[in-house]
């Protein structure tokens, strides 16, 4: 699955129909989940939405959402520490994730966190590299990207995309070709590894994986992947097996 990036509609890549029992199980799974982002939620503190700075550029995200005659805004602080009950309750520091509505804090969470707003919810999450949800997922289904800041990361990337488009398509095919490379040589790597453990190699026996690379090589990949996997979460792509394995 394969979410859109900032300011699109959701889209779903190679999704193939499963059973009905499945589906529902499916369902099943995405409530409980929604039921547990919410309970992590606690009421905000009534504070007003700070400006967003060029020096916060790597440590914060800040989107926001027109509905039903308010503006929305999820504030991301990366660099804050998860917070306890208590800690919300008091409101004490940051808290990772802030809803504000208007520019006043209504609620504060943990990540992943599923903020209730009219007519849905909002969707927040990370992934190793930055944000991998910033979505409002309506009750009848169907979900779009929230906008971002414009001077955030996911901002100025949407400009460039904007004033370059076939450039930015160009890194983006770029990006995933690399996390390709990337994930097929890790699994050869693991599956190597995996099939040198002695109770493993007596009954599978042992697999040498046919691509070495020597040492530079690996930190140019491993570079390479990193800034790949950057530049998807700033587009708020995300795919299960590519970005998180890749991460």
């Amino acid at each position: 699955m394969e979410h859109t990036g900032a300011g699109g509609t959701g889209r779903h890549d190679g999704n193939v129909e499963g059973t009905p029992e499945e589906e529902r199980s499916l369902m099943m799974v995405k409530k409980l989940k929604r039921r547990w982002q919410l309970s992590r939620v606690r009421s905000g503190d009534g504070s007003a939405l700070a400006e967003y700075r060029r020096w916060q550029l790597f440590s914060r995200s800040l989107f926001y959402l027109d509905h039903e005659a308010h503006v929305y805004a999820v504030d991301v602080r990366y660099l804050a520490d998860a917070k306890t009950r208590k800690q919300h309750e008091d409101a004490e520091g940051k808290s990772p994730a802030a809803l504000y509505r208007d520019g006043v804090q209504l609620f504060r969470s943990n990540l992943p966190a599923a903020f209730p707003v009219p007519g849905g919810v909002i969707e927040v999450a990370t992934s190793a590299v930055g944000l991998k949800r910033m979505h409002f997922v309506p009750e009848h289904g169907g979900e779009r990207a929230l906008r971002p800041h414009p001077r955030s990361q996911e901002g100025l990337r949407v400009r460039f995309g904007r004033r370059f488009p076939r450039t930015s398509a160009a890194i983006g095919a770029v990006s995933l070709v690399i996390l390709l490379i990337a994930l097929v040589f890790g699994l050869l790597q693991g599956a190597e590894a995996v099939t040198k453990i002695p109770v493993v190699a007596e009954h599978a026996g042992t697999f040498t994986s046919p691509v070495v690379l020597p040492k530079w090589a690996k930190i140019t990949l491993t570079v390479a992947g990193f800034l790949s996997a950057l530049e998807r979460a700033l587009r708020l792509r995300y795919n299960r097996l590519i970005d998180s394995v890749t991460s």
